[in-house]
């Protein structure tokens, strides 16, 4: 049973498995290979000179595994509510957890899924997103939405500290309190 189940590898995926396996919490980052970062050439990414969008989605999946994420390569196919959490299947397997991420992009597919309220897209050529409130809480319970899914703009720094800001929500309900992720020089 993992504590949170990330769908979607991408920038806000990522951002938000390094955050939760940091915390110490048991995470699954479930990659479908489709992020839309794969196209990208990125100039405009604080902190980063400049990158593809390859490399930038492969720094993200090291960087969630150095903490202990567990990486697993699939397309999700179902999401169901199950007795404690969630069911996710993938192509080829099945796994428990008690909350989910999706951080899926301009993928909305898993609505219907779990009943999960979508409304129409503000950025160009989003048609729709999830509908979820400034956390990033859906209309679920234990299911949770970021990046371009949840409406941000599909910027690669917006959508990153949209990942790591709902994973530290998600954190912090986990923990009964605010979660804080701050290191200091050694």
């Amino acid at each position: 049973m993992f504590d949170i189940i990330i769908i979607g590898a991408g920038p806000a995926g990522a951002s938000a498995a390094l955050f939760a396996a940091k915390a110490g919490k048991k995470t699954l980052l479930i990659d479908s290979d489709k992020s839309m970062t794969k196209k990208a050439w990125i100039e405009n990414h604080y902190g980063v000179l400049e990158t593809t969008g390859p490399a930038l989605i492969e720094i993200g999946k090291q960087q969630a595994t150095k903490f202990g994420a567990e990486l697993v390569s699939g397309a999700v196919v179902d999401i169901s509510k199950a007795e404690s959490g969630f069911t996710v299947a993938t192509d080829s397997e099945q796994y428990a957890g008690t909350h989910v991420i999706i951080a899926t992009g301009v993928s909305t597919d898993l609505a219907d899924k779990l009943g999960l309220t979508v409304k129409e897209g503000t950025e160009p050529r989003i048609k729709q997103v999830f509908a979820v409130d400034a956390n990033g809480k859906s209309n679920v319970d234990g299911v949770w939405v970021a990046g371009t899914a949840a409406g941000v703009s599909v910027h690669t720094i917006i959508t990153a500290g949209d990942g790591a800001k709902v994973a530290i929500n998600v954190i912090s309900e986990l923990n009964g309190a605010r979660y804080v992720d701050h290191d200091l020089l050694k």
